[in-house]
């Protein structure tokens, strides 16, 4: 073999590499964005759902008002303000859920249940994101 066909040879193997990781990670970001935009989805539906337990019977006036308070902020946040947002809504919800306040009606059984269904899947996103985004990292680096 001649020097510059085994030149060539390796040139391939590196271009046909190099785009191979190029490929993987514009996979990867779009894995990132996706479990972005269903957490996200998730994040705003909760706080749909908090708003809609805070007008109901289950809350007092004053869990009412911090529950609608913590909802608008966790829906209006930005982004480096988000995860403070979102935990201060689970905190109003954790409060008033943890009181301890009786539920008689079916609307509000059918709230708290879907409030119960949404929390598991958002840990299941946040999982599902923080992979992504592990991983996502791992490629850049190399």
């Amino acid at each position: 073999m001649t020097p510059w066909v085994v030149t060539v040879f390796i040139l391939l193997i590196s271009l046909w590499y190099l785009t191979f990781l190029a490929t993987r990670l514009d996979r990867l970001h779009h894995r990132v964005e996706t479990s972005w935009a269903n957490l996200d989805g998730l994040l705003q539906r909760r706080a749909a759902v908090a708003l809609e337990i805070a007008k109901s019977e289950i809350a007092d006036p004053a869990s009412s008002l911090l529950l609608t308070a913590a909802a608008h902020q966790a829906r209006d946040a930005q982004m480096r303000a988000r995860s403070q947002a979102e935990s201060g809504l689970s905190g109003a919800l954790g409060l008033l859920l943890h009181d301890g306040h009786l539920v008689s009606g079916s609307i509000e059984k059918d709230l708290l249940r879907e409030l119960s269904e949404l929390t598991d899947k958002i840990r299941v996103a946040i999982a599902l994101h923080v992979d992504a985004v592990n991983r996502t990292q791992m490629v850049r680096r190399k």
